[in-house]
């Protein structure tokens, strides 16, 4: 066979990674390439590194290909960090008898990471996969040798399925089970990891216990979605490896945190106490404002953080009031007289018995401050929703009123006090100053300057196989940014050439505008002075209070009430000049798209703009032109003229994306309009089927989310597939130059 040659970069690497395998070198352009896509600069040296030294580690070319070929999938999900720890275990397994299980670990690495999903769950199984290997290796009948662990190789090839039916704990029972009974017996060792024995299989279904996370996370997804027009990733973490900090439910910018299982409690099942702390953590995110830590002692945030959770839960039960009955089971009863007052410390204790009078209107407490503030709280609230400020400003009223001596003691009363569906609360403080670090202040402005919106992951969306007729999950990968600057005088100049057409538009308009106006008060931003706040404002301010800024009223149009995401294709092919002139598509696209944001800025429609483009599955770009809170002004305009063109369509997954945002807002029709030039494709795709039925099936999803979807498409020979997506719901535009002139007309048309 010839020795393949390789060009540039590509060379440099693979002298890096010094193999003599041809296997290797015939895969090896594939995968740095796929690599330098995913990885940053200093996780592509690791990854090289690490290759190189699986290719020397004297097993053939099988662990160095493995690993080139899974490492960035897995890196995807559990981050580059990961590999410190993964690659640990390798070693220790070579330098063990060993070396032969290297293989399955590798090859099952990718089933058993996307199940685990975190560096957190991963390191508890490589611990297990240690202990399991250093209780299993170098002993038969209690005899020292160098045989290898008998059962390891098989363990390897069944975590994927004993990860999807056990949680983290439960495995680890399981496998204590056989390293327990089998250690000195290595055929039944064997038969019990390979799933071969009767033991092995009843112990398996003893420790599947409880609902499983991994299982029901479409199920809760759907839950999220459908009662709390709420969407975000569930992140599962294990009950079973931190004895002395057991974690609770929280969530935060990169998805909400659950424990991988729970079992049925109180007649209430696994799943019901996943909506529970769903339910719980939705209502967070709905009603809770965060505020400010800082002036605030440690008793007061806890009285604060109980206060609020019983306020959330109130309004959660206004909207639905099936959950009371679930938070009733699930919230403890503390009784009044288990706290030693003398030798415990019982503030988490009256808190508790507060929060559990809150609930339950026929509790039995006797203790007049619970009963006390358990009524002003509800008086509170039947003033209607509160705020975060106000149940605050109760809780340290509470806690100045209740505060004992004994609360300074060391012994805290914990029985009955763990509410276990509630969170953390970390997501209600907010601090005003998060660190003293200067590097690190520069650091973050330093980001900001470039530009780069490094607090965003990417956002992992099914795609559709035809040919299975099922979905591949987490495939399409969408980053989001805002789009860059350009020069908002480049805009006006457009619009000026189209003078003409703009007055022509402007009569329609007029019979579209609605007539009714609508008065908004308290705007710290508006068209006129609220004359009332105002001088409420002058006296507080002569009075030494701070003063209420939100001095100002603006007006909206009532009578339409729709919203609309306006999807632009920037793909390469909009860089084209257009047949008999001078300008290309994406400058005609420019005038299209202005000439329509002035027009949605007349009619007062709730209106947002997005650009996308796609260089394979893992990097689908989603561009912000405009949101639907900015006005179309400079800013909007300056983003709108720095417009370019590049990459490839990958559509179904920008819809989905678009369509995250655009659900949830309030409106009576919401309409996605997509302006392309062309039918779904991208560069890691060679059916050109399936990109067509995958956006085929997007549309279907929107539809059945309440969108209504229609295509623009400025390609002659869109009537070959646009149909096959969108149906009847699309327009060929024929004569591309009327573009400017269409779009408007069919916006108009399609929300009149």
């Amino acid at each position: 066979m010839a020795t393949r040659t390789f060009e540039g970069d590509t060379q440099t690497y693979w002298s890096q990674l010094n193999s003599g395998f041809q296997q290797v070198q015939d895969i090896f352009e594939v995968c740095i390439t796929e690599a330098l896509k995913m990885l940053t600069p200093k996780g592509t040296a690791a990854y090289l590194e690490n290759a190189r030294f699986l290719n020397g580690l004297g097993r053939g070319p099988e662990p160095a290909l493995i690993f080139l070929e899974e490492w960035p999938s897995i890196a995807e999900v559990l981050g580059e960090e990961a590999l410190d720890a993964i690659m640990g275990t390798v070693r220790k397994l070579w330098r063990s008898p060993n070396g032969s299980a290297i293989a399955p670990f590798l090859q099952t690495l990718p089933a058993v990471a996307r199940r685990l999903k975190t560096q957190q769950q991963m390191q508890a199984y490589l611990d297990l996969v240690i202990e399991f290997m250093e209780r299993t290796t170098g002993s038969v009948h209690g005899i020292h040798t160098t045989f290898p662990s008998p059962g390891l190789p098989d363990f390897f090839n069944k975590a994927p399925y004993l990860v999807s039916q056990l949680s983290l704990q439960g495995l680890k029972s399981w496998v204590d089970y056989g390293v327990r009974y089998y250690h000195d017996h290595p055929e039944r060792q064997r038969d019990y990891f390979s799933l071969q024995s009767a033991d092995s299989k009843a112990m398996l279904q003893r420790e599947r216990h409880g609902t499983l996370l991994a299982d029901h996370e479409r199920q809760l997804d759907m839950y999220l979605r459908s009662l709390w027009q709420d969407s975000h990733y569930f992140i599962p973490y294990s009950l079973g490896f931190d004895e002395l900090r057991k974690p609770v439910p929280y969530y935060d910018l990169l998805g909400i945190r659950l424990p991988d299982v729970y079992d049925d409690a109180h007649g209430v099942s696994g799943i019901n106490r996943y909506r529970a702390a769903l339910a719980h953590m939705a209502a967070h995110r709905r009603w809770t404002t965060p505020i400010f830590a800082d002036n605030f002692s440690p008793f007061q945030r806890m009285a604060v953080e109980v206060f609020e959770d019983s306020r959330v839960e109130q309004l959660a039960m206004r909207e639905y009031p099936g959950l009371r009955h679930l938070f009733l089971v699930l919230h403890p009863v503390p009784d009044e007289n288990a706290c030693d007052p003398e030798a415990e410390s019982a503030i988490r204790h009256r808190l508790i018995m507060l929060s559990r009078a809150i609930l339950d209107g026929g509790h039995s407490y006797r203790n007049p401050h619970v009963i006390e503030f358990a009524n002003r709280f509800h008086a509170l609230m039947q003033k209607g929703e509160s705020s975060t400020q106000e149940i605050a400003d109760l809780a340290v009223l509470f806690i100045a009123k209740t505060r004992q001596q004994n609360d300074q003691l060391p012994k805290v009363h914990f029985k009955d006090t763990e509410v276990d569906y509630r969170d953390d609360n970390r997501n209600m403080w907010r601090f005003h100053e998060e660190s003293d670090d200067e590097e690190q202040f520069e650091e973050h402005r330093e980001t900001a300057e470039e530009g780069v919106i490094q607090a965003l992951p990417p956002r992992h969306y099914p795609e559709w196989d035809y040919n299975t007729q099922s979905y591949r999950p987490d495939w399409a990968s969408v980053y989001e940014v805002l789009h860059p600057s350009g020069n908002a005088a480049d805009i006006e100049r457009l619009l000026q050439k189209h003078e003409s057409l703009a007055k022509r538009l402007k009569r329609l308009l007029d019979m579209l505008r609605p007539q009714q106006k609508v008065r908004i008060r308290y705007q710290e931003e508006g068209s006129e002075l609220d004359l009332d706040v105002a001088l409420r404002s002058l006296i507080d301010f002569k009075s030494g209070v701070q003063p209420d800024p939100r001095i100002n009223t603006s007006h909206k149009n009532d009578g339409r009430d729709i919203a609309v995401m306006l999807l632009l294709d920037l793909s390469e092919s909009l860089g084209e000049k257009v047949a008999g002139s001078d300008q290309t598509l994406i400058e005609l696209s420019q005038v299209a798209v202005a000439l329509l944001g002035w027009a949605v800025e007349q009619l007062g429609d709730s209106f947002a703009i997005a650009g996308f483009h796609s260089n394979t599955r893992h990097e689908v770009h989603y561009l912000h032109i405009k949101g639907y809170g900015e006005a179309w002004g400079d800013a909007v305009k300056s983003r709108l003229a720095a417009m370019d063109s590049g990459y490839s369509t990958r559509m179904g997954a920008a819809m989905r994306h678009a369509a995250r945002t655009l659900k949830t807002r309030k409106a009576d029709k919401k309409l996605m309009l997509i302006l392309t030039d062309g039918e779904p494709a991208d560069i890691d795709v060679k059916d050109p089927r399936m990109l067509i039925e995958d956006a085929r099936k997007a549309v279907q999803e929107l539809d059945q989310s309440g969108i209504y979807s229609y295509c623009v498409n400025m390609d002659s020979k869109a009537d070959e597939y646009v149909s096959d997506i969108f149906g009847k719901q699309y327009t060929v535009i024929d004569n591309v130059q009327r573009l400017p002139e269409k779009l408007t007309a069919l916006f108009m048309a399609l929300t009149k």
